[in-house]
């Protein structure tokens, strides 16, 4: 079995995996600690069989890397491991597709509690979780965000985390070596596909998937 954790905070990955190891001592872990090397990765393959993905990673726009690998790698199973534990994180993270979450206060036997669950094609929540789920009007929107975001190429979606990460065009080529037209036309079609007019409307467009609870 291979499996991938990413997470920026090494003193935590470690912890991790000895708690992976603890329960799968035979397991081949594999570790990144952003963004672009975690898709990086599954681009060169092999494809792991697990991720453990923190959701608060430089480089991503909270849901975001959850929604993208969800999107180009339906087939890998996804269990969020997050210091965020409030129900309408969990949710939120269910809907977007993760087959488990794991509170980084949690018990280390729940981590191998929960990829034994997830690998066996069950979806793992924190034990005290309410059962009592709700979804509102908000979820939807967000469902219906994460679906047009969800139609972006790899590369269309780089330039829309670099956008709201604040970077220029000129930035964005440089990083991509591309042209600046190169990314101008990814813009026109990243616009498109949102159904926004420009770099603003994108940038609030995507902060709709930022951790913070919403507001009323």
């Amino acid at each position: 079995m291979n499996i991938l954790i990413v997470d920026d905070h090494p003193l935590f990955r470690h912890a991790l995996i000895q708690a992976v190891r603890y329960s799968f001592p035979q397991v081949q872990i594999h570790e990144t600690a952003a963004v672009n090397e975690f898709y990086e990765r599954l681009e060169k393959g092999p494809e792991p069989d697990l991720v453990l993905l923190d959701l608060s990673l430089p480089g991503a726009s909270g849901f975001s890397a959850l929604i993208y690998v969800r999107a180009q790698y339906p087939a890998i199973p996804i269990i969020v491991v997050s210091a965020h534990e409030e129900v309408s994180i969990i949710q939120r993270a269910v809907a977007h597709g993760a087959a488990g979450y794991i509170p980084k206060s949690s018990h280390p036997s729940h981590i191998g509690e929960a990829i034994r669950q997830v690998l066996e094609g069950d979806v793992w929540l924190p034990p005290n979780l309410p059962l009592n789920l709700s979804f509102d009007a908000r979820a939807a929107d967000e469902a219906a965000l994460a679906e047009r975001i969800q139609s972006l190429t790899p590369q269309q979606f780089r330039v829309l985390m670099m956008v709201s990460g604040g970077l220029l065009n000129k930035q964005i080529a440089y990083e991509l070596d591309v042209s600046e037209a190169t990314i101008k036309a990814h813009l026109t079609s990243i616009f498109r596909k949102l159904g926004v007019q420009n770099r603003t409307q994108a940038v609030l467009a995507i902060s709709a998937l930022n951790l913070e609870e919403k507001r009323l």
